[in-house]
């Protein structure tokens, strides 16, 4: 799989180049021919304006025994920009990618970016080749699903009661909060609880209901204190 990948990434790099005569996607050939003719325009004597264009535009760098060519530096020290040809360039990508741990294009071109010759245009060939990459990087979205927010019109028409565990901070022998809420103002109402026993649960509740009303809809977990205040609070309806 990975030659077929190679060999297809190759083809259409070579297909790009034959289409466009300005592209930096040089062949092994055209590389190694203007690094000999920028070593002849170095040596010559009486130079042509071809040889100064491209002793304006790229320099050799010497690694160990490999000669590569970079973009011509303003200064010594500064960071090297290397060219290279499309027979090299599936490999130095794939080592961009895996070193980003099979991140994106962007993250890819950022440690790419010391290479003139890889554009994104090759990034971007690169990742659309690499199958299993994308099928790792694939999300799963969920369709049809539609958060539709809660709202309400008028003040008391939805409340939102909860308990709050404070037994590691405990006072005395309250050991819990109740809190309530007015859904549409944020209003709330504090209650300590010394137990969670769903008679003073509703005990509270009702000294609340009293104060500000008793709202349409209450709003709660599945908490037992609570399920079985809706269950005695029927009771006490029905009685």
């Amino acid at each position: 799989m990975a030659n077929s990948m190679e060999d297809s990434f190759r083809e259409q790099l070579v297909k790009k180049r034959e289409s466009d005569n300005k592209s930096l996607l040089w062949t092994k050939t055209e590389y190694f021919s203007l690094l000999e003719e920028l070593k002849e325009a170095c040596s010559a004597k009486s130079k042509s304006p071809r040889q100064y264009y491209i002793l304006g535009r790229y320099e050799i760098l010497q690694c160990g025994d490999v000669e590569k060519l970079i973009r011509k530096r303003g200064a010594s020290d500064q960071e090297p920009i290397y060219f290279t040809h499309i027979d090299d360039m599936f490999d130095i990508i794939k080592r961009g990618h895996v070193s980003t741990g099979h991140g994106d294009r962007d993250k890819m071109m950022k440690v790419l970016k010391k290479y003139a010759s890889v554009t994104r245009e090759a990034g971007e060939l690169y990742k659309s080749l690499y199958i299993e990459c994308q099928k790792q990087h694939k999300r799963i979205t969920t369709k049809g699903v539609v958060v539709r927010p809660i709202l309400c019109k008028d003040f008391g028409s939805r409340g939102q009661v909860d308990r709050v565990d404070m037994q590691p901070m405990a006072t005395g022998s309250y050991r819990w909060i109740m809190v309530y809420q007015d859904h549409l103002t944020k209003y709330c109402v504090l209650r300590p609880l010394t137990s969670k026993r769903a008679a003073e649960v509703a005990f509270q509740l009702m000294d609340i209901f009293l104060l500000l009303g008793a709202p349409p809809i209450l709003q709660s977990d599945n908490g037992s204190e609570f399920t079985a205040y809706r269950y005695h609070g029927a009771e006490a309806s029905m009685a």
